[in-house]
């Protein structure tokens, strides 16, 4: 709870803020904690692009809706394949992303007097993130890094909260189920995001579809993988409906970031 009143603290110390908002665990319990301290001062921003999974999109509409935000829910088309090498899909696609980012928040954040403040934590510090970098370096603000907030301490205070998302799986933009170097297409996208919206359908909840060309390798959590099994037949037709040959399922099970496991080690995010 003292992190919470850090929090607190660091987010009334602004202005005005606008929350790079995507509907997340994170991004869900910063923009409620901002809203709470700085009231009609918060405005979102949600960049609304091919790379956003579909289910995401409207579940971020709602949120704010609940969340009262009104017209101060800014949903934002967004236009990252279009940025120069992006679709390539390089290993410093984060970065490419997060100034997209900041190129849609940026002019309502000077509009209003406002800063951007992000959903990061300090758990993300630990991975391949030139996202974080490249947002720094556009100005914006990362406050529950500032107060130490964990990935764990975010869902345990979003459920005192009584936030909807506090146990909502891990999810992450469609571009990261494609290996680094492997072309990036509005009509892959789409076939990721159809497959996983099918598995969830079926019940699964942690998962990600990863393309692989002609195979689709499948991780989900390792609780859910004798179940996965038993509706082999009915995952695999809806992998080969959506173009893929293939249907693998990875024994290693669910791992946030698997595809930066084939990298020669990077300069982490501090």
């Amino acid at each position: 709870m003292s992190k919470l009143a850090a929090l607190r603290d660091t987010l009334a110390g602004y202005e005005r803020v606008v929350v790079a908002f995507s509907g997340g665990v994170d991004s869900a319990f910063l923009l409620r904690v901002a809203i709470d301290a700085l009231g009609e001062r918060v405005h979102a921003v949600t960049a609304v692009s091919p790379t956003m999974a579909q289910s995401e999109v409207r579940e971020a509409e709602a949120l704010g809706r609940a969340m009262g935000l009104g017209d101060r829910h800014h949903m934002i088309e967004s236009h990252e394949l279009e940025v120069p090498g992006f679709a390539e899909n390089p290993t410093h696609r984060c970065a490419l992303c997060k100034t997209e980012l900041m190129d849609v928040a940026a002019p309502i954040a000077q509009r209003l007097g406002a800063v951007v403040v992000l959903g990061t934590n300090v758990d993300d510090l630990g991975d391949v993130r030139p996202g974080i970098a490249a947002a720094r370096d556009r100005g914006a603000k990362m406050p529950m890094v500032e107060a130490q907030l964990t990935k764990q301490e975010i869902r345990e205070l979003s459920r005192e909260l009584g936030l909807s998302t506090w146990d909502k799986p891990q999810l992450a933009c469609l571009s990261s189920r494609f290996p680094y170097g492997t072309q990036i297409t509005p009509d892959r996208l789409r076939r990721v995001d159809q497959f996983e919206d099918g598995l969830r359908a079926l019940g699964f909840r942690q998962l990600r579809v990863r393309f692989h060309d002609t195979i689709a390798r499948l991780e989900i959590d390792r609780t859910e993988m004798a179940r996965a099994l038993e509706l082999g037949e009915q995952i695999s037709a809806l992998g080969k409906k959506l173009g893929f040959a293939y249907i693998a399922l990875d024994l290693a099970g669910f791992r946030s970031g698997s595809m930066n496991e084939v990298l020669v080690p990077l300069k982490r995010a501090r």
